[in-house]
C-alpha cells in the first residue's frame, strides 16, 4: 500500500442542526477506528486551535484513497482534502531494517 499525507478541513453547512452534527461526528469516530484497524488510517492529528486534521493514510492508490477510504467517512460531504503522496525516507527511524 502507498502512504498519503492528507489535510482534511470540515465545514459544517450553515443551518445544520447540532443533533445531525453530533450524529455524524460519532459515526466519524467509529469509521476512523474501523479504517485504522484495516490499516488505512495510520495517524491522525489536529493542530491546536484549528478546524483541520492532518492524517497519514494508506491505500493501493489515490483512486482507492478517495473512493474506498476517505469517501466512506460520514463527514466527507462536508470536507475538503489536500492529498500529498509520500514515500519512505532512507533515514526514517521507523523504517524496517534501518538505513543502509
Amino acid at each position: 500500500m502507498k502512504e498519503f499525507l492528507v489535510e482534511l478541513t470540515t465545514i459544517v453547512p450553515e443551518g445544520t442542526e447540532s443533533v445531525e452534527v453530533d450524529r455524524r461526528r460519532a459515526a466519524e469516530a467509529a469509521r476512523a477506528e474501523e479504517l485504522a484497524t484495516a490499516g488505512h488510517l495510520v495517524r491522525l492529528w489536529r493542530p491546536v486551535g484549528e478546524l483541520r486534521s492532518i492524517g497519514l493514510w494508506c491505500a493501493a492508490d489515490e483512486a482507492e484513497l478517495y473512493e474506498k477510504v476517505l469517501g466512506t467517512l460520514p463527514l466527507w460531504p462536508w470536507m475538503t482534502a489536500a492529498v500529498t503522496p509520500v514515500q519512505p525516507h532512507p533515514n526514517d527511524p521507523g523504517r524496517a531494517g534501518g538505513a543502509n
